[in-house]
């Protein structure tokens, strides 16, 4: 494409803030990180914020930029928002937040009931929706928020996702991305809009329809940069805020997968596999097909809740003296990681993980994480190993969940995220799905996919395909080893797939005894 346009990507993720600029072709141009802390935690279970602790990092992420960016910050045509899932952040009158935000990663419930009708809860018993009815209320923040901090709660002026707060920084106004809904909000993922009134998810949850932003498709305008943000970000002033959609399903069409028969992996935080579907589609039963990027299309995931922060705790428990010797070697620690993996043969010598530090897939809340047939020669590199094969397993599963429940194969895999950097990664990928793998030109896939939206929403192409065809490209491709691939078949199947139903018992025990 001659006449290249650049487009800003500000990308919140769990463990960083990101900024880059692409141009038109999908080339990232430069790039800026700042890491952060996800949350703090004042009660166990509890994993909260500060949501300007989000927005200085974003300024300075955007600060970072500047030096670095080898063309003139006025050639940017656009900018996009994409962020961390179902982060809340209560606003006041003042448009200031009145509380640390609470994160996707938090874990407290209310203990009441949702108050519904005798006839509406009869029917949600027949079609045996109770129990994500119940699970909505009591996991919904804005419950929690009304019922123990009661005061605050009412000077609640705005109830927001993280993105429509940085959305609000940036433009003053308050408008989000339809794809960026994703939370325990009175959102109809089937009509992508705020639930009508006579939904029983208004009697769920406390919120009211004027505490929550105005929603606009993907490519929509949701304001342009005001003075105020320009001094704090350095983003030039009166560019347009355009909308895209949540980190995850940025990632989707960043990776060009746009049909049902791709598959998304995505190894970061929150480890997920995607396809994109034009019909509305439920991979597990009540559990919601989210948004897509792409107007009126959807995203059916299968995820692994602390997915790729299982491998940051890795690091973080196990892994100073690869931390240390990185930096006498002046080489990334990721390198010397990759080294530890390829140490380990497949399989890791008989080691298993099932990766459920949290529920996920639609297991129970009594669901574990649990590690199993340790023997003398087990290393810590094996439970490295053993913890990436235990998230791949748990993936493939998904995968083949996703396929019965839409009726179609999936032929092609496509990974990105931070785990798609690591060569032996993508290689245990292939083995253990036993099919070719592909890596994206850029793992930057969320950011990519914000800065597709700007390309359309500036009619640089005309729909989503035409951006997609242009702005996605293959990377590095993986083969499966065939004899790796006859291991991890066997061991998926004889073991892996039945330890969750072998171990529930032992799980609902633990609960019940030593409490959630």
């Amino acid at each position: 494409m001659e006449n290249l346009q650049y487009f800003l990507s500000i990308d919140n993720g769990t463990q960083s803030v990101r900024a880059m600029v692409f141009d038109s072709n999908g080339q990232l141009v430069a790039k800026s990180k700042i890491d952060i802390e996800p949350y703090f935690s004042d009660q166990p279970g509890w994993a909260e914020q500060h949501a300007d602790y989000f927005w200085d990092a974003v300024c300075k992420a955007c600060q970072a930029l500047w030096p670095l960016l080898p063309i003139p910050k006025e050639s940017i045509a656009a900018v996009s928002v994409t962020t961390q899932r179902a982060t809340v952040v209560p606003m006041g009158r003042n448009g200031e937040p009145l509380r640390p935000a609470i994160s996707w990663l938090d874990q407290r419930q209310v203990d009441t009931k949702p108050a519904l009708g005798a006839l509406e809860s009869a029917l949600m018993s027949l079609v045996r929706a109770k129990p994500l009815v119940d699970l909505m209320h009591q996991q919904s923040e804005a419950n929690w928020l009304a019922q123990n901090e009661p005061d605050l709660w009412q000077q609640v002026h705005k109830f927001l996702l993280l993105s429509g707060y940085h959305n609000y920084k940036l433009t003053g106004q308050y408008n989000d991305a339809i794809a960026s809904t994703v939370g325990f909000v009175p959102f109809d993922y089937k009509t992508q809009q705020w639930a009508n009134q006579k939904d029983w998810k208004w009697r769920a949850m406390p919120i009211r329809q004027e505490m929550l932003p105005e929603v606009l498709p993907a490519g929509s305008k949701l304001g342009e940069i005001t003075a105020e943000a320009a001094v704090a970000t350095g983003i030039p002033a009166g560019l347009p805020l355009i909308a895209s959609g949540s980190d995850k399903a940025c990632e989707v069409l960043g990776t060009g997968c746009i049909d049902n028969q791709t598959g998304s992996l995505s190894y970061g935080s929150l480890a997920t596999l995607n396809i994109a579907s034009e019909k509305y589609l439920e991979a597990i039963p009540f559990y919601p097909a989210y948004p897509g990027v792409i107007p009126n299309t959807f995203n059916v995931e299968m995820m692994v809740q602390r997915g790729y922060w299982m491998v940051s705790w890795f690091k973080k428990e196990f892994g100073l003296r690869e931390e240390q010797l990185a930096a006498d070697q002046g080489v990334a620690p990721e390198t010397l990681f990759d080294d530890l993996l390829a140490q380990i043969p497949a399989g890791s010598q008989g080691l298993m993980l099932q990766p459920y530090w949290s529920p996920s897939n639609g297991d129970g809340p009594e669901t574990r994480g649990t590690i199993m047939g340790f023997s003398e020669e087990h290393t810590r590199a094996h439970l490295y190993r053993a913890m990436i094969e235990g998230l791949t397993y748990a993936l493939r599963e998904g995968k083949e969940l996703l396929e019965k429940r839409g009726g179609k194969r999936i032929k092609r895999l496509v990974v990105s995220g931070g785990g798609s950097q690591s060569d032996q990664v993508m290689q245990i990928t292939a083995d253990i799905f036993g099919m070719t793998v592909f890596r994206p030109h850029t793992f930057e896939t969320s950011s990519l996919g914000a800065a597709i939206a700007c390309a359309v929403g500036l009619g640089v192409y005309p729909d989503f395909n035409a951006a997609v065809d242009n702005m996605t490209h293959d990377g590095d491709s993986f083969e499966p080893i065939e004899a790796n691939k006859a291991l991890y078949n066997n061991l998926y199947h004889q073991v892996y797939k039945r330890m969750y139903g072998q171990l529930k018992p032992s799980y609902e025990a633990i609960r019940a005894i030593t409490g959630p």
